[in-house]
């Protein structure tokens, strides 16, 4: 397992390194008008790490999701399941990776973004620049608050959740590569597979009462999603040892 895991994380190397050298790009915009008093700066650069943020944890599920496409779908990948190890370790490794870069990626964005907040607030803060961040906390849920617990548990609902959306693409992608493999219409039918779950999924998270408070609301999502992301791996994985593995 650690050989494939190792495997796995250097497959997707290169892009991580392209990802770091944008953000600290951001950063530099963001402290260059934070330190040199230009509000037009400072603004930009704080809308481009926010979005970068969004942007670079949703690449760590694309990116293992398209690693997967391509070892089913390529004769060098597909040799990967002629090794001596199980569909469910194959697979496991490329969870463990997904999961572990979504973690490592949202801790990054977490503590830089705690970092500039408090730069900000040692200078005396920005108005402009704080009502503008929490308009966009506010546009996923309006009673969170820009304060430590608000955000971790906000951060770790939106990683749970992901990796819950990464694991239900990887079951719609296998499901088109063996059973609709070569059948007409066969993406079709998966995208719609993948859109079915996840209004599945989202509706089940809507579930969770909402009078138990905001923060054990979204930790209790968090939860959910990562238990139905189990159930989506011990399924597609079943289904790659069943019409994939060699």
């Amino acid at each position: 397992m650690l050989r494939l895991l190792k495997y796995e994380l250097r497959k997707t190397l290169f892009p991580k390194i392209v990802l770091l050298g944008i953000t600290a790009f951001a950063e530099a915009v963001f402290l260059i008008g934070l330190w040199g008093d230009k509000d037009n700066t400072l603004a930009l650069g704080a809308v481009l790490l926010f979005f970068i943020a969004i942007i670079g944890i949703g690449l760590m599920g694309i990116l293992s999701l398209a690693t997967l496409h391509k070892d089913m779908n390529t004769r060098q990948g597909y040799m990967l399941f002629m090794t001596p190890n199980s569909c469910y370790k194959i697979l496991g490794a490329k969870v463990i990776e997904c999961g572990l870069s979504i973690l490592i990626a949202g801790a990054f964005f977490l503590a830089l973004g705690i970092l500039d907040f408090s730069l900000l607030l040692g200078k005396g803060s920005n108005e402009q620049i704080w009502k503008m961040l929490t308009e966009m906390i506010h546009s996923i849920n309006s009673q969170i608050v820009l304060d430590a617990p608000h955000a971790s548990a906000l951060v770790f609902t939106m990683l749970a959740s992901w990796l819950c959306t990464v694991t239900t693409a990887y079951l719609s992608d296998v499901v088109s590569s063996s059973l609709l493999n070569g059948k007409k219409g066969n993406w079709i039918i998966t995208f719609l597979l993948f859109l079915a779950l996840n209004y599945g999924i989202s509706r089940l998270l809507t579930l969770v009462p909402a009078s138990i408070g905001v923060i054990p609301v979204l930790l209790w999502q968090g939860v959910i999603a990562l238990v139905l992301a189990g159930v989506m791996y011990v399924i597609t994985a079943r289904l790659m040892e069943k019409y994939l593995s060699v």
